[in-house]
């Protein structure tokens, strides 16, 4: 018995371990993923590099998403020209749904999917535990904020005009 808790014990400290060191933290770099978009094509996230890159994470079921959706759709509609990029990653398992959500929401910025729910290796990579999850990434592809708040994006956007 006292074997078999031991064991059990130090497998749950290594999964533990290896999950931490899968989650992206402040001063990391934007990855190098590639993920297909609404239309068909392969995106590299870090492609990005050069412009302030708010990584959104979010699936059409996940209601705080869908009113998050709004904030950022006109966010974009206002720094866009600004050097600035919003890239959403849907979790969804189902792309017809996530399709139909782009465009109830009309969101024009970049969709994304990796279509696995929470054990989708993005949303591994990132450390995303709850939606929405945001990751704000300065124009060098350092992140510098998880889960910001809206000043803190436009405060970013404005140093990298």
């Amino acid at each position: 018995m006292f074997k078999i808790k031991n064991t059990t014990i130090a497998l749950l400290m290594i999964f533990s371990f290896s999950l931490a060191n899968a989650q992206l933290k402040v001063g990391d770099n934007l990855p190098n993923i590639q993920l297909q978009n609404d239309k068909n094509s392969v995106v590299k996230l870090n492609s990005f590099n050069g412009k302030t890159v708010l990584v959104d994470f979010w699936a059409s079921w996940c209601a705080p998403c869908r009113l998050a959706n709004k904030k950022w759709v006109k966010m974009y509609d206002k720094y866009k020209a600004q050097n600035f990029e919003i890239v959403g990653i849907s979790i969804d398992t189902d792309k017809e749904k996530w399709i139909k959500a782009i465009a109830k929401d009309k969101m024009k910025h970049q969709q994304l999917i990796d279509p696995k729910g929470f054990d989708a290796k993005t949303a591994v990579l990132f450390g995303v535990d709850a939606l929405p999850a945001a990751y704000l990434f300065d124009a060098s592809g350092k992140l510098i904020a998880i889960n910001p708040t809206e000043a803190q994006i436009i405060t970013q956007i404005k140093k990298n005009k």
